[in-house]
């Protein structure tokens, strides 16, 4: 006999990233929060996100053809939950969470300088799925904050505490428990040199 309840079919695939998403142009800027997202191709690099077309972000982007995704920390909580719940068609959501504008290099849309990582993004198709539309972007660029460039160029995570979204709530993301491979990876042997 199983230990699990079966309930209806639903949107139970948790924990997802959670990100801002700042679409429209430098002078006409909004910014949608957004936990339906995800990697969908390595090469070329394509991502996805999924937005309710009565949202005034879903015009914005599908006008202008392009979006930057901004992954959130601990530190922009706030301004992440805020994002989600008011609407940019009456508010100025940089102005209002203090975010500020940063030019991103391939697109017109707006980066948030607070934002540990921008993605810059071109829309490549939009797939009616029912009640969201998913927007299928190329990635033109990765913007990361140097504050988390180690001393050897890469990118350190861990620096970042990055957040996630899971069933109504966020949480912070916890420490590092293992890397890729490591269940097939062979120990080293400890070596000493007899004297």
């Amino acid at each position: 006999m199983s230990n699990k309840v079966t309930w209806k079919p639903g949107t139970f695939l948790y924990p997802l990233p959670v990100v801002m998403v700042s679409c429209g142009t430098m002078e006409k800027s909004n910014i949608i929060t957004v936990a339906w997202t995800g990697i969908l191709n390595t090469n070329p690099a394509t991502v996805y996100i999924a937005v309710r077309p009565t949202r005034y972000s879903y015009q914005l982007i599908k006008e202008q053809g392009e979006f930057v995704i901004n992954l959130t920390n601990k530190n922009l909580v706030r301004a992440t939950d805020w994002c989600g719940v008011k609407t940019g068609s009456q508010v100025d959501k940089f102005k209002e969470m203090k975010l500020t504008k940063e030019k991103a290099n391939f697109v017109k849309c707006p980066m948030i300088k607070e934002s540990p990582v921008s993605v810059e993004c071109r829309v490549r198709e939009i797939k009616e799925m029912g009640s969201h539309h998913v927007f299928v972007a190329d990635v033109l660029a990765i913007n990361a904050d140097k504050q988390y460039i180690d001393e050897k160029g890469a990118f350190d995570i861990s620096k970042c505490d990055l957040i996630a979204y899971a069933n109504g709530h966020y949480y912070a993301l916890g420490k590092k428990i293992g890397k890729f491979g490591f269940s097939v990876q062979k120990k080293k042997k400890n070596r000493r040199k007899k004297r």
